[in-house]
């Protein structure tokens, strides 16, 4: 996979990792998810370039901010390549190649606690 640093995406989605990230990011909190943050952690990791990570208070909510993301992101012309959880579990992973989703319970997010993990990402986007 090519960096996408220089501008050039790895994985062959039909957008921009920055605008996937943003689309995500707003479809979560139009899903009604909480402390929705982007961080940018191309310089720190090969896995990805940026991550969204955001919360839900039930499965439901949980289930319906993914499907929130995924539909956005195929409006947009991107499928994702892997999920993985479930909202059952607390926790759902949605892999877009240089952009992974991270959506959990408010449990979850306080016991994986990814912006402690990734604290020297340069946080782009706070969403409320």
């Amino acid at each position: 996979m090519e960096n996408s640093a220089a501008g050039q995406p790895r994985s062959d989605t039909a957008i921009e990792p920055a605008n996937l990230a943003r689309l995500a990011a707003e479809a979560a909190s139009e899903a009604k998810a909480t402390d929705v943050v982007v961080l940018d952690i191309h310089d720190l990791t090969v896995v990805a370039d940026l991550f969204v990570i955001c919360s839900g208070d039930n499965e439901r909510q949980l289930r319906a901010i993914g499907r929130s993301i995924v539909e956005a992101a195929g409006k947009a012309g991107t499928d994702p390549r892997r999920t993985e959880g479930s909202a059952e579990a607390g926790w759902i992973l949605v892999d877009f190649g240089d952009v992974v989703a991270h959506i959990f319970g408010k449990d979850e997010r306080q016991f994986y606690r990814l912006e402690d993990v990734w604290s020297e990402a340069q946080t782009l986007l706070v969403i409320q």
